[in-house]
């Protein structure tokens, strides 16, 4: 009995924790004093963690936000046993960068990792060491960081951090079965799925059947990578769903769990852009007594968030200094959280694959895209690697159907050609194909978000040089030859 009311008084505690919630620091980060650790508590008093991601998965992808075309049980039945963020985004649709924006809580600018495969500062203070001062054992299995970055976080444990290592969930599941430790523990397990290459084979996905998404050319190669796709969705889905029985079983129901994706699916107009496909992810969070089953809200929250609510839910307070707020507060029953009124994200490079800087603030009715230089030309691995597995294999058939069809030709167009300002209505235009920059009936909205990214970029110190080569033209339609077929992963001593 007294253990139970000791549970719910640091819930209560936790959950409240927004009531202190920073301001959005602006002055680079200075992390060379930490704060005073917490009294000692009992063993286990504080709860369990376990922090599940996926690579490469929009959050439209899944069952919980209305893709019909996937099937996710795992995802779902998660959803129904807690609550469902509906406005969550990342800090940048980059793996590297938008990872280390979770395990810092600083926006790109400020922690250092701004470019793909860019691993943050050595000097500013990641997510373990929050928790290590709240008692925890923290470890991490499979893509946690950006692969052989994951050392340079602190963990306590961390294994099978390569490419698309196949033992990632798998051995988090044996560890987790043999462990002896008595102290509260924070796993964070990541997926490889749906990062490619997909599976071989559509495992049951018709491609004939599929809704394609917005701004997508429908050809018979096209369909075949998206089914390939959704069977990666669903090999996801059940690593998910293996990985929360075991925490279940081992570490009971005082587990905080929280489920999310490092930013949209490798797909034209998602992963390395600024639309919500980019941006917008799917979140989850269950804890059993804490958080009301079947619970969904439309509170804008940033990635950056995230590290602070751990901290919270921990029963320790986020510190003052980082860009995250906790929201904490949005798992109380009857909740009002409000979220943030403003998201702001960064997109500035892939080595020079992608070179094509962007910054973007989005309102819950409004977003303003920032291409800070409309003169190059957009390319990814989608459109230069077509021969590389699942990079873009289907991309030359778009660019064959552009020929001769409008439709086909205005996608390409859009994916190539980027304007200096984009303004889109989100309400009327959730699939953000209409830009209203140029509209004369906007001109204060579009001013308005555009001093309110400046003022931002200007807290943010964010005015960095850009490295790479950019492109000036589209590429042959076969794409560019491939120099790696697996290129080198840059450490914190190398420059993208």
């Amino acid at each position: 009995m007294v253990k139970r009311l000791i549970l719910k008084a640091l819930a209560a505690t936790s959950l409240a924790a927004l009531a202190g919630a920073p301001a959005w620091a602006g002055a680079p980060a200075k992390h060379s004093a930490r704060p005073a650790a917490p009294p000692p508590q009992a063993p286990n008093v504080r709860p369990n963690i376990l922090v599940f991601l996926a690579d490469d998965l929009g959050y439209q992808d899944t069952t919980p936000w209305g893709d019909r075309n996937v099937r996710t049980p795992n995802l779902k039945a998660l959803a129904s046993s807690g609550m469902a963020f509906d406005r969550a985004f990342v800090a940048s649709p980059a793996c590297a960068p938008s990872r280390a924006a979770l395990l810092t809580g600083l926006m790109p600018a400020r922690n250092g990792s701004e470019a793909n495969q860019q691993a943050p500062s050595e000097t500013v203070r990641k997510l373990p060491s929050y928790l290590h001062d709240l008692g925890y054992q923290v470890v991490a299995f499979g893509k946690v960081s950006h692969y052989k970055q994951t050392g340079m976080y602190g963990f306590d444990h961390f294994e099978h951090d390569t490419f698309h290592d196949p033992e990632g969930v798998p051995s988090a599941i044996r560890w987790l079965k043999a462990r002896k430790d008595k102290r509260p523990l924070a796993i964070f397990v990541g997926s490889n799925w749906p990062h490619v290459p997909w599976p071989k084979t559509t495992e049951g996905y018709d491609p004939a059947a599929l809704s394609l998404p917005r701004k997508t050319v429908d050809t018979t190669i096209t369909r075949n990578a998206r089914a390939r796709y959704y069977a990666a969705v669903s090999r996801l889905d059940q690593e998910l769903g293996d990985t929360v029985r075991t925490v279940d079983d081992v570490l009971g129901k005082n587990t905080f769990v929280l489920f999310s994706s490092d930013h949209g699916a490798q797909w034209p107009f998602g992963k390395w852009n600024l639309y919500d496909t980019g941006t917008r992810v799917p979140l989850v969070v269950r804890w059993a007594g804490h958080v009301q089953a079947g619970q969904r809200t439309a509170a804008m929250v940033s990635w950056v968030d995230i590290l602070p609510t751990l901290v919270a839910v921990a029963g320790g307070k986020p510190s003052a200094e980082i860009d995250g707020r906790s929201f904490a507060a949005a798992l109380a029953p009857q909740s009002r959280f409000a979220g943030r009124s403003d998201i702001f994200t960064t997109h500035n490079n892939d080595g020079s694959v992608n070179v094509f800087p962007m910054r973007s603030v989005r309102t819950a009715r409004w977003k303003y895209i920032n291409n800070l230089h409309p003169e190059y030309v957009y390319t990814t691995h989608i459109d230069q690697f077509v021969n590389r597995v699942d990079s873009g294999v289907y991309f030359p058939s778009w660019r064959q159907a552009a020929t001769s069809d409008k439709s086909a030709a205005d996608i390409v167009k859009r994916y190539y050609h980027r304007p200096k300002e984009e303004l889109y209505d989100l309400l009327s235009d959730p699939g953000e194909t209409d830009n209203l920059a140029s509209d004369p009936d906007k001109v204060a909205t579009l001013q308005d978000l555009r001093k309110r990214l400046a003022v931002w970029r200007a807290q943010q110190h964010d005015d960095h040089p850009v490295e790479g080569t950019p492109h000036f033209e589209e590429g042959p339609i076969g794409g560019a030859p491939d120099p790696d077929a697996r290129p080198p992963l840059l450490t914190p001593e190398k420059k993208p």
